[in-house]
């Protein structure tokens, strides 16, 4: 499975990690999933989907 949110669609960016002497790597930012039960239906949810929806219930 992709690390992406089946609800917004929201996946990892990537990023750049800079040394000391400002050599640039790249790296991923991943979002904080989390395994939530919604209508009955197991999803990978973010954590920013989480907060909306308990807000609007």
């Amino acid at each position: 499975m992709a690390k992406k949110c089946e609800v917004c669609g929201r996946g990892s960016i990537k990023g750049a990690s800079r040394s000391h002497s400002n050599i640039k790597t790249i790296r991923r930012l991943n979002i904080n999933l989390q395994t939530k039960t919604i209508n009955g239906k197991k999803e990978k949810v973010c954590t920013k989907c989480i907060k909306t929806i308990k807000k609007t219930k």
